[in-house]
């Protein structure tokens, strides 16, 4: 029996590929469950747009990853650097990797310029959140793919 595809953040899968070089691995026995039931394949869309690990916090100033694909919108790392080219080359790279799995549902984490679903920060360095979907997650939606974060992984 062919198992179904998900695509996961790599971080969430326990590689150290987040901006300050760690992981937000998902607790073992919910990774174990969703390997028993799912083909996981892990993704980086930052790393695969060719940004470095560690690298400098990015954040999508005032606006959602669905604007920084149309460009109305853009990525700035604290030191005021664009990193938009980066993050949408990442995004494709991600959408190309699902579709030639034939993958329905992706799983991110919450909350990051890439990968946030719900929210991510509002480009002001200051911790605050607002709403919209991160780079990566717009592509994958507008694709059909759906995207849950790791809050609403339950198993």
């Amino acid at each position: 029996m062919n198992k179904p595809t998900v695509i996961i953040s790599a971080c969430l899968y326990g590689e150290p590929v987040r901006y300050d070089g760690q992981a937000k691995t998902l607790p073992a026995p919910l990774l174990q469950k969703l390997a028993q039931h799912y083909t996981l394949i892990p993704v980086c869309p930052e790393c695969q747009g060719g940004l470095t690990t560690p690298r400098a916090p990015a954040e999508i100033i005032g606006t959602s990853g669905a604007e920084v694909l149309t460009g109305h919108g853009v990525v700035k790392t604290a030191t005021g650097e664009d990193v938009s080219d980066a993050f949408m080359t990442g995004a494709n790279a991600v959408l190309q990797q699902a579709q030639s799995q034939n993958c329905k549902l992706a799983i991110f984490k919450a909350n990051s310029p890439s990968c946030g679903v719900h929210q991510h920060y509002d480009g002001s360095f200051t911790n605050t959140l607002c709403s919209g979907p991160g780079v990566t997650t717009a592509l994958l939606q507008s694709h059909g793919i759906r995207v849950i974060d790791d809050d609403e992984v339950h198993m």
